[in-house]
């Protein structure tokens, strides 16, 4: 059986999970092939890569203009990805990511999922995150998608509604049933968006399986903690005929 296991020591967010994914022989030609099918412009992908306490991550990074960063509802969303030709099964986990966010945003701010504008999480650069996720889930193909607890990070951080404790308040609604811990890091280590992918992709939280592991990726964050700023992932087989 074909695992994807996410060890998210430093937390997860859209960009570092892309970034990460990436490392598993992905075709990146085709992965942006795939994101061109969103009915999007004004944005350009940057690939990269940096180095978190000496090891070697990639980075991924959407540039977009001023004019195309604008609030979207959900139905605003649901019609971007609805209207482009990406697969079915691409389109279904990208809206179910949406609708999780749109739940956790409407319950903080005491409004229906409907009416929620998703500011930041709305723009540009965070549909090509939840969609660029749920392109490359869909390459990579796993039978199983496993995360580590997420650790939830301290302090506070700022927002479009002014400065707001870590973890922010619809990432902490999120986080409900997720195994959680405080590895000692101040900041903001899990974002809304990694939330959101996390709730929505996990089949199980716990600890990687005994497994044979075929690839691992790194994904870097943009900010330095003491810790490596990544997500590590892998992907392997489970042999089945030992569980």
């Amino acid at each position: 059986m074909r695992f994807l296991y996410f060890d998210c020591f430093a937390g997860i967010s859209g960009d570092m999970t892309i970034s990460s994914l990436l490392s598993h022989g992905v075709d990146v030609d085709k992965f942006k092939g795939e994101l061109s099918k969103l009915p999007l412009s004004g944005y350009d992908l940057v690939f990269g890569s940096s180095t978190k306490n000496g090891i070697t991550a990639n980075t991924f990074k959407v540039n977009y203009d001023d004019y195309h960063h604008h609030h979207r509802t959900m139905k605003d969303i649901e019609n971007i990805i609805n209207q482009s030709s990406l697969n079915e099964n691409v389109k279904e986990m990208s809206l179910k990511i949406f609708r999780n966010l749109a739940d956790a945003e409407g319950k903080v701010h005491g409004m229906s999922p409907e009416e929620v504008h998703f500011h930041e999480v709305g723009a540009v650069d965070s549909i090509i995150d939840i969609v660029g996720t749920s392109v490359l889930i869909n390459m990579i193909a796993p039978d199983k998608i496993i995360f580590s607890k997420l650790p939830i990070g301290s302090g506070f951080v700022n927002s479009q509604h002014g400065v707001i404790p870590v973890p922010a308040p619809a990432t902490a609604e999120l986080l409900k049933g997720i195994p959680v811990y405080d590895n000692g890091i101040s900041g903001e280590l899990v974002t809304p968006t990694g939330a959101a992918i996390a709730k929505t992709i996990a089949d199980e939280f716990g600890t990687i399986p005994e497994a044979k592991i075929d690839s691992i990726g790194y994904g870097a964050g943009f900010k330095d903690f003491e810790i490596p700023n990544v997500l590590r992932t892998m992907v392997g087989t489970i042999d089945v005929k030992k569980k």
